[in-house]
């Protein structure tokens, strides 16, 4: 029988929101610890559906659709112990008393991402669909507001003056208050230590567009561990064929990923041409939204959409950074189109600046990979767990959030993607997109070389390194990858291409709209 599973993404949403304590009020559990490795991390939780995941489990709710019952409004972080509780005396612990259970947290929620990823939209849709009361505030808009925590980062005295200054009572227990655009205020991400440290049960969630690189300039100190942050990346090849009401190729798509068995050939060629508009369109939602408006016909998008967004990110640079970083800022970001066009894809600053050094240009870089604008694969030089600890800081790929915003600033017209004419480029969308995909799924991303061959992507699965070769058509012999099979001997290897799905001398063949798979 099909359950409707949550997706990782959601299961690390459910847990950081609670900063993997169990959510059970009588519990309260830490479920992630020190393992007795050094590298260790033990979990002991579990993302558990309030309603079942398929017919016959408990609380099972037949008006339900899959999508519902696999998203995070159905979803509670629980101990393992409390898991089985829960699931043993479905009349004690009814849907409506987990819900109480899930609204308690603790910790103010921080989603950051580049702008115009939907930030605002799902946190408002969430608290409209999960609270009674809910107060919005931009405080990049609404200057009082701001004001406020230059004054205080007392809890109290901060929601006693918001109350003054607009003329209402909050009651904090059963409130939840949205600050948005929050990178325009050091202080009240200061304050957010205080909310969790309170005795009241404040319920607060902030967002922002580049959030991440203001911390790195907080001259106060930042409250690591008092607040739950979690990364919202543009929409993924999967999200972008749900937003086209294609949930049951989503489920094909994912039974033939685990079975390694081909998917009808109709089908397959069909994926394969939404995949190609999906390099064109890209995951930006207003893009998405502009693209389904006009009935999926290419002819039809406003391409300004993306023009448009590169060049606010450009006056963001300017914005959020001094003149002179800016402008290195600036000419880093431009270069990654010809460095990805290059056939060795090794990101050189000498190419942004014939006197660059990386000593020079490291902060614009950092400043880049904090604001989410690009995605940072770093060269390890071992093929072993755990990667991080061999990577060499100076040597690594860039890639952009968005290949569709790869397509728009490298000005290629949609139609050389369509029919096959810039084969040139092919291989740079393509390698971008499932740096995209693989992030966007949580895994993080490595690139390796040994003798004369490289990997282009190595990850962890369940415990063991996995080799990724990427390949833009169905031309699948790779030297490389089979000199890492025998010299290494990984569990199995993917090779991602249009060939259909398979799995044949330990290399399993994904095709390349099944890469969200890969989690």
């Amino acid at each position: 029988m099909m359950r409707d599973d949550f997706k990782q993404s959601t299961i690390n949403l459910l847990a950081n929101r609670v900063g993997w304590k169990c959510s059970n009020p009588g519990c309260r559990r830490t479920t992630r610890g020190a393992g007795t490795e050094s590298t260790d991390v033990i979990n002991i939780g579990v993302a558990a559906h309030i309603t079942a995941a398929a017919k016959g489990g408990p609380r099972y709710d037949n008006n339900m659709t899959a999508q519902e019952r696999r998203s995070y409004e159905n979803g509670i972080w629980l101990c393992q112990s409390c898991s089985k509780l829960i699931d043993s005396d479905v009349q004690r612990y009814s849907v409506d008393k987990l819900k109480k259970w899930k609204k308690n947290f603790k910790k103010p929620f921080m989603l950051i991402g580049p702008r115009q990823t939907g930030k605002t939209y799902i946190v408002t849709e969430f608290c409209k669909n999960n609270f009674d009361n809910f107060l919005y505030f931009d405080v990049k808009k609404d200057t009082e507001i701001s004001d406020v925590f230059e004054k205080t980062i007392d809890p109290e005295k901060i929601i006693n003056s918001i109350e003054l200054i607009k003329g209402i009572t909050i009651d904090v227990e059963n409130t939840v208050i949205f600050f948005d655009e929050v990178q325009v205020s050091e202080r009240l991400i200061e304050s957010l230590k205080y909310f969790c440290d309170s005795d009241k049960n404040y319920k607060i969630i902030v967002a922002g567009s580049l959030l991440g690189v203001k911390i790195n300039r907080f001259n106060s100190s930042f409250p690591v561990g008092k607040v739950s942050i979690n990364y919202l990346y543009p929409m993924d090849f999967e999200e972008f064929l749900l937003a086209l009401g294609k949930e049951r190729l989503v489920k094909e798509i994912k039974e033939h990923y685990n079975d390694n068995t081909p998917i009808l050939d109709s089908l397959h060629e069909n994926l394969l041409e939404l995949y190609k508009n999906y390099l064109v369109i890209g995951g930006m939602p207003e893009v998405v939204s502009n693209y389904i408006s006009n009935n999926s016909n290419l002819q039809e998008v406003d391409f300004s959409l993306q023009n448009n967004i590169v060049v606010a990110y450009i006056m963001d640079m300017n914005k959020y950074t001094y003149k002179n970083e800016s402008i290195k800022i600036n000419a880093t970001y431009k270069t990654i189109p010809l460095e990805l066009a290059r056939e060795n894809k090794v990101f050189k600053f000498s190419l942004v600046d014939v006197n660059a050094r990386y000593s020079r240009f490291k902060s614009s870089l950092e400043w880049l990979v904090a604001s989410n604008m690009v995605i940072k694969c770093d060269l390890t030089n071992k093929a072993e767990s755990p990667l991080s600890a061999y990577q060499e800081e100076e040597t690594f790929k860039l890639y952009l959030s968005d290949v569709g915003l790869l397509r728009s600033l490298s000005n290629i017209d949609y139609r050389e993607i369509i029919f096959d004419k810039n084969i040139m480029f092919k291989g740079a969308l393509t390698e971008n997109y499932v740096a995209q995909e693989l992030v966007a799924n949580e895994n993080e991303i490595f690139f390796y070389k040994f003798n004369r061959y490289e990997i282009d992507f190595l990850i962890k699965l369940e415990g063991e390194v996995i080799p990724v070769e990427v390949k833009s058509g169905n031309r699948t012999n790779s030297v490389s990858l089979n000199n890492y099979v025998e010299k290494y001997k990984p569990v199995y290897a993917i090779r991602i291409s249009t060939k259909n799905f398979g799995f044949e001398n330990n290399i399993k063949s994904v095709p390349l709209y099944a890469v969200f798979c890969i989690k």
